[in-house]
């Protein structure tokens, strides 16, 4: 029978203790007591351990740069970015051919995937135009659905 190798023995639970008591976060914890972030986490909450509100501040870290944007933010900028690198005449918004309308079975890569109408109503359809190189749908379509706010 294989032995089982105790996770939290003495040693370890006391360096928790005094780790946590100088101010250490959960992952410096870990990485000194060779330990995952949540065990010590899950640890220190069955222990009951809190800290004390006066205690020692620790120095606040200088940032190194800007903060770097997430999720939509950053997407957001990326978009803004290519379009004003690019710079294109302005365009009346025109109204949008839609000629060549295609059903879910007709679409591609060389098609506009634009909806027209609702799903599951009679007339729905999609664009079906030719795409810009690298998007989903054509020109007209792709001027409404990557508007670059102006804030």
């Amino acid at each position: 029978m294989p032995s089982i190798v105790q996770t939290w023995t003495t040693e370890r639970i006391e360096a928790l203790k005094v780790h946590f008591q100088a101010g250490l976060s959960c992952r410096e914890i870990a990485a000194e007591i060779g330990v995952s972030r949540n065990a010590v986490i899950g640890k220190i909450s069955r222990l009951n351990l809190t800290r004390d509100k006066g205690g020692a501040l620790r120095p606040k870290k200088e940032p190194a740069s800007t903060p770097r944007p997430r999720g939509a933010q950053r997407l957001r900028q990326i978009l803004a970015k290519s379009f004003l690198a690019e710079p294109e005449p302005e365009i009346p918004d025109e109204p949008i051919h839609n000629g060549h309308t295609c059903s879910l079975f007709e679409l591609s890569k060389e098609t506009c995937r634009w909806p027209i109408s609702s799903p599951g109503q009679a007339d729905f359809c999609f664009c079906g135009n030719t795409p810009l190189d690298g998007m989903p749908y054509c020109a007209g379509h792709s001027r409404l659905a990557y508007r670059v706010n102006a804030r």
